[in-house]
């Protein structure tokens, strides 16, 4: 049987990782990044709009993946016109190019699209986007769903995955200071949201895709938490609670290294996904668990 083709820009990262590990042993994929730093890469800045179309086209596949984006909410207020490039005016030739191709067009968006001024948003709320980061990515996905001939677009919350190599999120930045030897943690009590493990979202991913049911979806993990009660589990699963103090403070006390607008709440809700029973992302308790014992077990007590 010929294996279908599935073309992965911008893979390079946490959720590349996950991606190309879900879809390698029953697709035929390709996948690219500017950062080649590992052996199933191969190099491509997308942002270079020429070369994307030329090697998506050489390749010819099935499926356009749309993976990569700056995702450091502070360098895109610090470089606006660098992320406007790399997560819209990007997306906006991947759209072009699968259009061109007819093939179907995955996208990823994020919680952080809305302003945070309702308790949960379902698929079907409407964004309020504060940031440059925020920004780039609603008109990303805005252009996708109003342009593209087939199109998912998925929207991940924090996101968590990749291990010490390529989680440049929250846990890995809790865990560096766990491993410096820090017993004092000082984490925000004011911000709400839901986490995304990277493998349940390629996972789920996957399921929609074959179902083939194209459209717009949140996509996180169930249960409904904050920054402090994800820190206090992540405690608790390092076996740590005794030799680490938690310190709770506002988001005024990291103000200078955090300066970018977020909002206070990001939690989704998968409710398209329920309604169609296609909802297979897990309690983010469980997940949380499942990736530190895999990738984080050296920090255990």
């Amino acid at each position: 049987m010929i294996k279908k083709k599935i073309f992965m820009a911008g893979a390079g990262g946490m959720l590349g990782e996950a991606f190309y590990e879900t879809f390698k042993n029953e697709y035929e994929v390709f996948c690219t990044d500017k950062d080649v730093n590992s052996d199933w890469l191969n190099y491509l800045d997308f942002n270079d709009l020429d070369k994307y179309r030329d090697a998506v086209l050489k390749f010819n596949p099935d499926y356009l993946f749309h993976l990569g984006a700056i995702t450091d909410l502070e360098f895109s207020e610090r470089n606006a016109d660098l992320t406007f490039k790399t997560n819209t005016i990007s997306v906006e030739q991947a759209c072009r190019i699968s259009n061109e191709l007819d093939i179907p067009i995955l996208y990823i968006s994020t919680a952080g699209i809305f302003d945070g001024s309702i308790p949960l948003y379902n698929d079907y709320e409407t964004p309020n986007p504060m940031g440059i980061y925020a920004k780039t990515k609603f008109y990303g996905e805005k252009h996708v769903l109003k342009n593209s001939n087939k199109s998912i677009v998925c929207r991940a919350g924090w996101m968590m995955g990749g291990g010490p190599k390529k989680d440049k999120k929250f846990i890995n930045k809790i865990c560096k200071q766990i491993e410096k030897g820090q017993n004092e943690l000082y984490i925000v009590n004011d911000k709400m949201g839901t986490p995304t493990y990277t493998y349940d979202f390629a996972r789920n991913t996957k399921l929609i895709l074959e179902n083939n049911k194209y459209g717009l979806y949140n996509l996180v993990c169930g249960g409904l938490t904050s920054r402090l009660e994800v820190v206090k589990e992540l405690v608790s699963i390092l076996n740590r609670n005794n030799s680490i103090e938690i310190k709770e403070v506002d988001s005024n006390y990291f103000i200078d290294e955090y300066f970018a607008p977020r909002p206070p709440n990001e939690r989704l809700v998968n409710y398209k996904l329920d309604l169609m029973n296609l909802n297979i992302m897990r309690d983010w308790k469980i997940c949380l668990k499942e990736y530190i014992e895999k990738d984080f077990t050296h920090l255990k007590l």
